[in-house]
């Protein structure tokens, strides 16, 4: 009954410490993922303004060049 016992007790101090190192390592690895999704949401978002910008910035353009077409036309 005393081997049970000492077989019972060890193999409970091997677990415990072990689910916890476990536990410890996934919360680590997910606070990663998230601060890497994080810091992507970032840069989409600058991209996506930066796309933003250059389609008004070639409307204008356009603008400008029909504009001086007319210019030159009128000479």
């Amino acid at each position: 009954m005393q081997g049970i016992w000492t077989a019972i007790i060890s193999g409970l101090c091997v677990a415990i410490p072990s689910v916890l190192a476990t536990i410890s390592s996934n919360k680590r690895n997910n606070d990663l993922v998230i601060y890497r999704i994080d810091e992507l949401d970032k840069k989409v978002h600058e991209h996506n303004n930066l796309i933003d910008r250059m389609y008004k910035a070639e409307k204008s353009i356009s603008l400008i060049e029909s504009e001086l077409k007319e210019v030159k036309s009128a000479k």
